[in-house]
């Protein structure tokens, strides 16, 4: 695995915090970023990608980030879905979690390891960090926790396709802050932003990179018991909210995912927090219509103005700006663009 001390600065110069110049993430809705909204940045959804990719980029002005993962995929759709366009990103940074989805449904741990060690080496084929994650520890979730063998099998194999292909291995299962409510969303299956923002810490901790992220601290009232009682009532209230719909989802062949296109397609450069979706410069054919707009716009402007002068003209004589009677159409403001 590719880190920051395997790049020694030469005789004079800065250390840099990194070695890498094109981070790409595939995956599900865990790296889409979901449980982690956010209105200003593409997609709707922050999570620890953005968060990592943000920090990356703070201090290197030549890093880009791409986010290629969709929500409810499994990992055949993620492998045949965005495995190619990320070889063709050329990124020697690459994070990729798949099979999650898979182990809920009573997927085969064996299989998904089999298909992710081909693709772990193709994207390591040309030198790229890669990075591989365990699951979480679901051992006290409510349903979740009868799939904790599972987790714990593919948990291993994932850990010997890292050592196969030298990838560096984020240890989800390890990190006990992870067992806490605070850290996740309210439907029990996504991350909180507390809970996005405690996996990037753990990622550039596990890529050596020196950060400024604010670490997850317990606080006293986070920690607090609860009765059986409370958590019966609050077991239900969440069946009802969220277990229910999503097995009917299942039943029905409905995937969250479906007509959602990757909220980062191409390598773009993070500037803290990211432009709104569709206003991305590298989406060429919505620059060209923002441009169209704003020429619009100055047209418009200049009509207006044109038209304010004729009506001041018109209340001192009746006479247009080119000496003759006002017409009608002259009196008739430019329409307003469509919001």
């Amino acid at each position: 695995m590719t880190s920051v001390s395997d790049h020694p600065p030469a005789d004079g110069e800065t250390r840099p915090r990194h070695p890498w110049h094109r981070f790409v993430a595939l995956g599900d809705s865990f790296t889409e970023g979901i449980g982690d909204p956010d209105p200003m940045v593409p997609g709707g959804h922050r999570g620890w990608a953005d968060r990592v990719a943000d920090e990356l980029g703070r201090d290197a002005p030549d890093f880009s980030y791409a986010n290629l993962a969709i929500r409810g995929r499994l990992y055949k759709q993620i492998l045949e879905e965005q495995l190619e366009p990320a070889l063709a990103l050329d990124a020697d940074l690459i994070s990729i979690f798949a099979g999650g989805n898979d182990v809920i449904r009573r997927g085969d741990p064996d299989e998904i390891a089999s298909a992710m060690d081909d693709a772990v080496g193709k994207l390591a084929a040309d030198g790229a960090t890669v990075i591989l994650w365990t699951g979480p520890d679901v051992g006290d979730t409510a349903v979740f926790n009868l799939i904790r063998g599972r987790v714990a099998i593919y948990n291993e194999n994932i850990r010997a396709v890292a050592r196969r292909h030298g990838a560096a291995v984020v240890d989800l299962w390890s990190m006990r802050a992870l067992t806490h409510s605070v850290m996740w969303a309210e439907d029990r299956l996504h991350f909180s932003p507390a809970g996005h923002q405690a996996i990037a810490v753990e990622v550039l901790d596990t890529l050596g990179v020196p950060h400024e992220l604010d670490r997850f601290t317990l606080h006293d009232d986070e920690g607090e018991e609860r009765t059986r009682r409370e958590v019966r009532h609050e077991d239900i209230q969440w069946a009802r909210q969220y277990l229910g719909p999503w097995v009917v989802r299942r039943i029905r062949g409905i995937s969250s995912g479906d007509g959602i296109a990757p909220k980062r397609p191409q390598p773009s450069p993070v500037f803290g927090q990211a432009m709104p979706p569709g206003s991305s410069a590298a989406d060429p054919v919505r620059a060209a219509a923002d441009a169209a707009g704003t020429a619009v716009d100055t047209v418009r402007a200049a009509a207006a103005e044109a038209f304010g002068a004729g009506k001041a003209d018109e209340e001192r004589g009746g006479q247009s700006p080119q000496g003759g009677q006002a017409s009608k159409d002259d009196q008739t403001p430019a329409e307003p663009r469509d919001q």
